[in-house]
């Protein structure tokens, strides 16, 4: 892991001499930026920087319009350079680019400032120089990165995964390496993608940019690993976290893969129980999973579910999706739902069952008069000959509605 750690100073070191060459040769601001358009490394100023340079050398990375801008001209899929044009609004003078490739891997992208695009032949020549150079720096750091990557995915899925004596091995050796810790707090948050996934790896790119800030924040330390359009990340947390904690990062994992991935793309996000103990993490992987098709079926959630939030969709969830269709919605409650018009009828009856029956409470959410509230409640007994009043049939009534959730979701979300 350390002779890794040497590797990459080293390689950052030689990343960074390149850039700064090319921009003293062309007499142009340069930067080195990764196929999401995030800061590797940059060159000094030399008095034609713009808003957006400005904007990221101050923050560390573009801001997400830009980020969305760049990424939408195609520049990740292009196979040769061109000139990127600026924008003004954004503050972005137009950019000669050069993607970075190496052997079928999009490593990165070479990025000169050229805000009147008039690089010339002797300066495009010392660009391709340059840029061969870096795809051979980046891509030997990538031969390293990968292996110390692939066996840190293969201990997280052993973690996470149905073999006990495997998550025994998986968590021994995860805490002999000092990756993670054994607890307190162990949470374990599912992450899909679907829609139309652009480059070869693309999906994968994206994923691993939008987790990597997770690995270490100021509450936990986390681990990831990335399965083509899904990926799962554990962390141990040194305190209980909140539940609104939790969603903060759920949303911030959304709103990353928004701005990397093609327009038409959808993220859910699920986020599992929380335990105590690291070999525990594969029950709150199960239950992220769960959360997920939750997320997926349940337009309110927002693309983000959380098992403790669940409640009594958690036990539905438990069915396999061939299950989950509108032949499990009670034949009584049907008639209901498929009549035409009952859509006053269908709230009227979703109101009182979440108040308990109460006919003042839900009078007042509903605000009617407790008489127009009556004859709404006759109307669905008539319809779907059901007494209200029983206990048992308001439970029917109750499971039906959470099952027609379910089952009306939009299509097209990964499970």
């Amino acid at each position: 892991m350390n002779r890794l750690i040497q590797r990459g100073r080293q390689g950052g070191a030689a990343l960074q001499s390149l850039v700064d060459g090319l921009a003293e040769e062309l007499g142009r601001s340069v930067v080195l930026d990764d196929p999401l358009v995030r800061m590797i490394c940059t060159s000094r100023h030399f008095g034609d920087e713009d808003r957006v340079r400005v904007r990221t050398l101050l923050q560390g990375i573009a801001d997400d319009e830009t980020i969305r801008y760049v990424l939408s001209q195609g520049v990740a899929r292009w196979t040769r350079p061109g000139y990127l044009g600026g924008r003004d609004d954004l503050g972005l003078q137009p950019r000669y680019c050069v993607p970075i490739r190496e052997r079928g891997h999009m490593l990165g992208i070479l990025i000169i400032v050229a805000a009147e695009e008039t690089l010339t032949a002797a300066d495009t020549d010392a660009v391709d120089r340059t840029a061969r150079a870096v795809a051979a720096e980046m891509y030997a750091e990538r031969l390293a990165s990968d292996a110390a990557e692939e066996r840190t995915r293969d201990l997280v899925h052993l973690l996470v995964g149905p073999d006990s004596a495997q998550r025994c091995v998986a968590r021994r050796q995860l805490l002999d390496d000092g990756l993670l810790p054994a607890g307190p707090h162990v949470v374990a948050t599912a992450v899909a993608v679907s829609g139309p996934h652009g480059p070869s790896g693309q999906v994968e790119v994206a994923l691993r940019g939008a987790l990597e800030p997770f690995r270490q924040t100021r509450a936990a330390r986390g681990l990831f690993a990335i399965d083509q359009d899904r990926a799962v990340l554990v962390q141990v947390f040194e305190r209980e976290p909140a539940e609104d904690e939790l969603e903060l990062q759920s949303r911030g994992i959304v709103r990353s893969l928004e701005t990397y991935l093609d327009e038409g793309s959808t993220a859910v996000v699920g986020v599992g129980g929380r335990r105590e103990e690291l070999d525990e993490a594969w029950i709150s992987h199960d239950q992220a999973r769960v959360a997920v098709r939750a997320a997926r079926r349940l337009p309110r959630l927002d693309g983000i579910g959380d098992w403790e939030r669940l409640g009594e969709y958690a036990v539905l969830l438990q069915l396999p999706d061939s299950a989950l269709n509108a032949s499990l919605v009670p034949k009584p409650l049907r008639r209901l739902l498929d009549g035409g018009g009952h859509a006053r009828l269908e709230e009227t009856l979703r109101v009182f069952l979440e108040n308990a029956g109460s006919v003042p409470r839900t009078a007042e959410a509903l605000a009617v008069h407790r008489t127009s509230l009556y004859y709404r409640l006759r109307q669905i007994q008539e319809i779907t000959g059901l007494d209200l009043d029983d206990g048992a049939h308001r439970l029917v009534l109750h499971t039906g509605l959470r099952l027609w959730d379910l089952v009306r979701a939009p299509a097209g979300r990964p499970t």
